[in-house]
């Protein structure tokens, strides 16, 4: 049986009630706490910065996955391992050198994970996957939330499976961006191990039932 990793987004969440909705997904069947760090340059809006992100690991008692939506990443690794991070996720696209910024996030104590924006190809990462803990595959095109899904999304996430599994790799597949009951389980039968949930879980009438439910249809 598979166990799916579910991987709210503190994006969708209400910042007014920011430590209700930490208690939430602490006290829920999620997996992991997602959490988007925008600068306004890499994507065209500004999310939370660091203060946000330590007041959010005071309270969480979850793994905290962190996901770098910024220009430069390598100024800021050593900050985030600082403030708690257990994942650092860098975008393929803001990288020079993705495979000493890989290196750069395990020698902090963090696992290295790679985003890849919609328009940009698996096997690019042929040569580093095996560097790699986790590759968020982004199913909308990154900045806002509640965008609605990519279709594309399927047959990219069999692409990169089959490239992990040729590579004898053991790196975890996370979809963000769209996640919803109508394509998770879909999402799932591909390949996906991770699913990020922003909107959905948190616009939901009872997000600990949507939580609930979600990881219900995906194992």
């Amino acid at each position: 049986m598979k166990n799916t990793l579910i991987a709210p987004s503190v994006l969708a969440a209400d910042f007014a009630y920011l430590q209700r909705d930490i208690e939430m997904i602490n006290q829920s069947q999620a997996d992991w706490f997602h959490i988007d760090i925008m600068d306004g340059v890499f994507v065209p809006n500004i999310s939370f910065g660091m203060p946000v992100l330590e007041a959010i690991q005071k309270h969480a008692k979850k793994t905290i996955d962190v996901h770098l939506m910024i220009v430069d990443p390598d100024r800021y690794i050593s900050t985030f391992a600082q403030l708690g991070a257990n994942i650092l996720t860098v975008h393929y696209e803001a990288c020079t050198h993705l495979h000493r910024t890989l290196q750069a996030i395990k020698a902090a104590g963090m696992q290295a994970g790679v985003a890849l924006n919609p328009h940009t190809n698996v096997n690019l990462l042929e040569d580093v996957i095996q560097d790699i803990d986790l590759v968020c595959l982004m199913s909308v095109n990154p900045g806002f939330g509640g965008q609605s899904f990519i279709e594309n999304t399927y047959s990219k996430v069999e692409k990169l499976k089959e490239l992990i599994i040729r590579k004898g790799a053991s790196t975890l597949i996370e979809i963000d961006g769209g996640v919803t009951d109508k394509n998770a389980k879909q999402l799932v039968q591909s390949g996906a191990d991770v699913l990020v949930a922003g909107s959905f879980v948190f616009r939901a009438q009872d997000p600990l039932e949507t939580i609930q439910h979600l990881k219900v249809i995906t194992q």
